[in-house]
């Protein structure tokens, strides 16, 4: 029996496409997206600064039934 709900991140070699493909594959429908920034610490002298380097997108999916 597989679960409900499932998580289902987008790898760093693939595209939304291929995720959302693998993801009905699988036998789930996505119902929510969530995008965090992953972010660089760059130190310049005596200051910290933050820069974007990238994202993680996950979707969150609901079984199919």
């Amino acid at each position: 029996m597989s679960k409900k709900k499932m998580q289902f991140e987008v790898a760093d070699n693939e595209s939304i496409e291929d995720c959302l493909t693998r993801m009905k594959q699988q036998g789930y429908v996505p119902v929510r997206r969530t995008e965090k920034p992953i972010f660089q610490e760059i130190k310049k002298g005596n200051e910290t600064i933050y820069e974007p380097v990238g994202r993680q997108i996950v979707f969150e999916a609901i079984l199919i039934e």
